[in-house]
């Protein structure tokens, strides 16, 4: 510590010391800390100085007396402890300067010492180093020599081991030997062997020894009768080790019939520990196979004929395979869950007795589906001749065709069942396959036969029902036979779609046996062909029947033809005919139009089944899709030629039917009404009246029978008929300016009524009719003023102007000549 005392005028000594400096140093502590214990007294001082100042120096109005100059001299300084404070900080200073002398000397040693021993330290580390790589030299030398010390205690442990083993297997091979020499004495004679090979309880070491002399004899038997034949001493030697083999092989088929009639007992009795033993020794011949095969072969499931007859009955019951589908699949499952369960028993024993269990449970699953599951589905699967097919009465080919899918599906759950519950390496799906290979193979052949006779059998029972139904009407007239065999005979939605239902029943059934795309999509699409030619030959042939009818009613009408010059009471007869052979026709147009109709809503089916079910079976495979498209493409093109053609007939029919009402309703006197002076009667012909009251009724008909392109084909092509049915039928008679606008009138009812077509060139036709019925009506001066107007009735009008009852006497030729001439 430096101790510094302040001089003379300073009242504090203070004291610096190197501690004061340490740790956290402030300079405004270390300041405070040296001039507090002056400063206070002085502050006090002032205090007290600037009280008196003012309780002396206040004047009555509040201010402040200003001392003179001579008493601020008088008075004392302001800062009496500064000369202490200089004292103070100049002592301080001082010792500061002392306290850095005495640091810097200290420094300087610390300095010094630290040089020393810095020197010191990186001689001792050097010293070390050295130290430390002589130890690492000395511990690679002792590495190296324990190792090699290691190595060498090793090559004797290895010889050891060597010799001992040597001297065992030398041990082993006398005694090998001497029983050789045992076994090779004479010949059958197993009377005279050691007591190894008599005694039970060392059957497995007994066992052992003689499967290893089997090997040596039999390898050395077979190496000097190949290599030596000729050598006198090879042959001797081959023939005596020959006596060996022989009798080992006499020993060895002994000792195994022994242990499995041990086994067998052994089993009788469930001691699966006996049984254990048993197929452990047994393994020593031929791997345990004969063991194995032998206890797979005593189960009762495949040795009681009870049992293989109790599966008879269970899955056919008494019935039959006409016992259906439904109780087949029923008793199917409940067998193979029997079967099931008896592997699953048969396991637990299989793993507690054999070491290879997974072999034994191989050959036991397999035994099963080979013999037991085999024999059921030979009963049961018995497949049909294509030549001969089975009876529809019988089931036809469908029964065998629902049973054998029953069959595949249920005994598929069964190797299910039987993997999970254990069948080792056995490919038991590929085994369960071929159980149905025989029937897989001639399978989409069966499926399109099938098809064809269900199709057949449905045709045949349509025809019966209408036999039958035609015999319970009688004998009635040829038009009401036609019209109850067309009804009787009708298309059918339902049917239609009993056919698809067939066909998705067999699709169904090919996605079950097939699981190759290529495979499946070939057998698929077989199988829809079949449904397309079904559904196109029915719907055509209901078409044609159809359209028998449509010929019938028309042929049924020429036939009541009124002729000229008949009597009245053959006029009433045949018109009162022509009426029956009228309505005859109205019902057969009905029928074909339902016909139609059934027509469109059986493809409609067709098209939602082949989009729904057929299509994504087909997709996967380049081209199949696209074919199957086209040929239903195909079979729709004939539905439709057929449809196109009733059309035509059923048009035919209408304007037949519209020409006879016109010969029988329109009078002459309807355009050429008498100048009585009456008021001209401005309503429609009759004539018109009962056309316009048939063709609604038939077009009421094709509007719900009828839609899409068909729908506006058959409305032009019948609009276009009755234009041109009108012109024909109007140039028979002779107009008046009354009769022109009488018939005016009719082309407006006319028009009004094929506006419902929605075909706007038949509009425009009908239009221009109702302009040209003015060449009856003007003058005969404004004739050519009208044709020049309207060029489009010029063809028509120049050929009906000549039927105004003037033409001649008005002398219209003349007056329209020049347009005569330029049409």
């Amino acid at each position: 510590m430096v101790t510094s005392r302040a001089g003379p005028t300073s009242s504090l000594p203070h004291i610096l010391t190197i501690e004061d400096f340490k740790g956290d140093f402030s300079f405004d502590t270390l300041f405070g800390n040296l001039v507090n214990e002056l400063l206070p007294s002085f502050q006090d001082e002032e205090a007290d100085s600037i009280d008196g100042t003012t309780g002396q120096d206040g004047l009555p109005n509040g201010d402040m007396r200003v001392p003179s100059d001579s008493a601020k001299l008088d008075q004392e300084p302001l800062f009496p402890e500064v000369d202490a404070l200089r004292a103070l900080f100049r002592d301080s200073f001082k010792e500061l300067v002392d306290l850095k002398r005495q640091i810097d000397g200290r420094l300087q040693n610390l300095k010094q010492e630290v040089a020393i021993q810095d020197s010191k330290h990186r001689k001792t580390l050097s010293e070390l180093e050295k130290g430390v790589d002589g130890l690492f030299d000395s511990f690679a030398r002792l590495d190296s020599r324990i190792s090699s010390v290691g190595q060498t205690a090793a090559k004797i442990g290895d010889h050891l081991q060597t010799a001992d083993s040597q001297r065992e297997t030398a041990s082993q091979t006398i005694d090998l030997i001497k029983y050789l020499m045992e076994f090779n004495s004479s010949p059958g004679d197993l009377m005279e062997l050691s007591p190894l090979f008599s005694d039970d309880s060392r059957v497995a070491e007994a066992a052992s020894v003689a499967q290893k002399l089997r090997s040596f004899a039999e390898d050395d038997v077979g190496r000097h009768g190949i290599n030596m034949p000729s050598v006198v001493g090879a042959t001797n030697a081959s023939r005596g080790l020959e006596v060996a083999v022989a009798n080992l092989q006499d020993y060895c088929n002994e000792l195994e019939n022994r242990l499995l009639s041990r086994f067998d007992a052994a089993s009788q009795r469930r001691e699966l520990s006996t049984m254990a033993e048993c197929a452990k020794i047994l393994s020593q011949f031929n791997r345990g196979t004969s063991a194995m095969q032998h206890y797979v072969a005593s189960r009762p499931m495949f040795i009681d004929v009870e049992i293989m007859n109790t599966d008879t009955k269970m899955v056919l019951g008494d019935q039959g395979l006409q016992a259906g589908p439904s109780n087949i699949a029923r008793g199917l499952s409940a067998l193979y869950k029997e079967i099931t369960e008896t592997v699953r028993k048969e396991s637990a024993t299989i793993q507690a007795v054999f070491p290879s269990a997974n072999d034994v449970m191989s050959i036991l699953v397999q035994r099963v589906l080979e013999q037991r599951v085999t024999t059921i589905l030979d009963k049961l699967l018995i497949k049909p001749s294509l030549v001969n097919l089975p009876p529809v009465e019988h089931g036809g080919l469908l029964i065998y065709l629902r049973n054998l899918a029953v069959a595949y599906e249920k005994t598929q759950e069964l190797a299910k069942d039987l993997r999970a519950v254990g069948c080792g390496d056995l490919d038991v799906e590929g085994l369960t396959e071929s159980l149905f290979s025989v029937h897989k193979d001639d399978y989409p052949e069966h499926e399109q036969a099938s098809l064809r006779q269900l199709y057949q059998a449905k045709v045949e029972e349509l025809r019966a029902e209408a036999q039958q139904q035609s015999e319970a009407a009688g004998t009635v007239s040829r038009s009401k036979s036609g019209s109850t065999a067309s009804s009787h005979q009708q298309i059918s939605v339902t049917i239609v779609t009993e056919f698809v239902r067939w066909n998705e029943e067999a699709v169904c059934r090919c996605s079950l046996f097939f699981s190759q795309p290529v495979t499946l999509a070939a057998t698929v699409k077989s199988v829809f062909n079949c449904l397309l030619d079904q559904v196109s030959q029915y719907l055509t042939e209901g078409l044609e029947r159809a359209r028998e009818s449509l010929n019938e009613a028309a042929a049924l009408r020429d036939r009541f033809i009124i002729g000229a010059s008949v009597s009245r009471r053959v006029a009433a007869a045949a018109a009162s005919a022509a009426e029956a052979a009228a309505a005859a026709g109205e019902s057969s147009f009905k029928s074909f139009m339902i016909a139609v109709q059934r027509c469109a809503s059986s493809i409609a089916i067709l098209q939602q089944y082949f989009s729904n079910s057929i299509a994504r079976l087909l997709l996967p495979v380049d081209g199949a899709h696209a074919s199957s498209c086209e040929e239903m493409g195909t079979a729709i093109s004939n539905v439709e030629v057929a449809v196109r053609k009733g059309l035509l007939q059923c048009i035919d029919s209408v304007m037949a039917e519209v020409e006879r009402l016109f010969s029988t309703e329109q009078k002459a006197i309807d355009y050429r009404s008498p100048d009585d002076g009456n008021l001209p009667d401005h309503r429609p012909t009759n004539a018109c009246m009962r056309v316009v009251g048939y063709l609604s009724r038939a077009i009421e008909v094709a509007f719900s029978a009828l839609e899409g392109l068909n729908k506006q084909s058959f409305l032009t092509e019948l609009g276009d008929r009755l234009h041109r049915g009108l012109l024909l039928h109007w140039q028979k008679f002779t107009f008046n300016p009354s009769g022109g606008l009488r018939l005016k009138r009719d082309i407006t009812e006319y028009g009004d009524f094929v506006r419902r077509f929605n075909a706007p060139s038949i509009d425009e036709k009908f239009e221009l009719l109702g302009i040209m019925a003015n060449v009856f009506i003007v003058a005969p001066e404004s004739l050519a003023s009208l044709f020049e107007g309207t060029p489009g009735i010029q063809k028509d009008g120049l050929r009906f102007v000549q039927l105004r009852d003037d033409y001649r006497t008005a002398k219209i030729a003349s007056r329209i000549s020049s347009i005569a001439s330029e049409s």
